[in-house]
């Protein structure tokens, strides 16, 4: 097993303060663009700035064709914090491990399983791996793209939460298999929010980002397609409502992969009210505690250029 490689320290923020006079040289009213030029670099510096620490965690099971593309593409995304790539090969029988065995970038920590555990194992054992304060859990494949991945950063920069969810919105930037599909979807969707009095558009997307101590309090029981749904359903029921982001879905023609089955809508309706008739060990406050939770990993707000048009 590789040993995860330490994660670069961020470099320092403007510690520039913040005046309540016109720079030197400045008289008058100044245009929208004089004003951001100064602001931009006039942050408060805080007490003891940490910096988001991600560690972006993938499973994968024989997706030789489609591997090496998508580990390329997370690498080349412009981050504006330390990263990590996590990949778990769940016991692939193709050349999806040789692949991974050759990538000499330091920021890649690859492990095998030697026997096939499932997607939820797979999971976990990417997430114990993991040593940043935010993990984010993504679908690789054509569907998603690591582009938006900086979007999905930015609330949890700006300290706006610490749950963010990448968002399929349709008539932006989608393409569905077919109404089939988007009906499936809809109808958990609507069953989730029923059950756990929530209002989420998306819960069953590829892009996940949860900070590490609230992920590692999930008790994940699911071994494949549900995972997602009891995810969500874990997360509902603690009083955590994530904060969605549209993010960019290809889900290709009808014909391009399996529809959703019937059987797959009814393990995670299974799902959904299993998780809600679960009694909670710690009790009716245990949700404001988890909410309300003090994690490691301080978030600051970033000036960082890729994230300028982010939401």
């Amino acid at each position: 097993m590789d040993v995860a490689p330490p994660l670069l320290q961020p470099g320092p923020l403007s510690a520039a303060p913040l005046h309540g006079e016109l720079p030197e040289g400045i008289a008058g009213p100044m245009t929208n663009k004089e004003c951001l030029a100064l602001a931009a670099p006039r942050w408060p510096a805080t007490a003891n700035p940490v910096a988001l620490r991600l560690s972006i965690l993938v499973t994968v099971r024989n997706q030789e064709a489609t591997i090496a593309r998508a580990v390329s593409d997370i690498l080349n995304v412009d981050y504006p914090c330390p990263v990590e790539l996590i990949v778990v090969d769940d016991a692939s029988t193709d050349g999806t491990y040789d692949l991974l065995a050759r990538i000499g970038d330091n920021r890649v920590t690859v492990y095998r399983h030697l026997v096939r555990q499932g997607k939820s194992a797979a999971l976990r054992t990417a997430g114990s791996l993991a040593t940043g304060s935010h993990l984010l859990l993504l679908d690789v494949g054509p569907e998603y793209s690591a582009d938006d991945i900086p979007r999905v950063l930015r609330p949890v920069l700006a300290g706006r939460c610490q749950v963010v969810y990448g968002a399929r919105l349709s008539g932006y930037n989608t393409v569905y298999r077919s109404r089939r599909q988007v009906r499936a979807i809809r109808m958990l969707t609507l069953l989730a929010n029923v059950l756990f009095d929530a209002c989420v558009k998306d819960p069953y997307g590829g892009f996940k980002l949860i900070p590490r101590a609230i992920f590692g309090e999930l008790t994940l029981r699911e071994r494949g397609a549900g995972l997602d749904t009891e995810i969500t359903a874990l997360l509902l029921k603690r009083g955590i409502r994530p904060f969605e982001v549209p993010v960019s879905y290809h889900g290709g023609s009808a014909g391009a992969a399996a529809e959703v089955s019937r059987r797959q809508v009814a393990a995670c309706v299974g799902i959904l009210f299993r998780v809600r008739l679960r009694r909670r060990a710690a009790g009716p406050a245990h949700a404001h505690h988890a909410h309300d939770h003090a994690y490691d990993g301080a978030v600051i707000c970033s000036d960082h250029p890729n994230l300028s048009e982010a939401c």
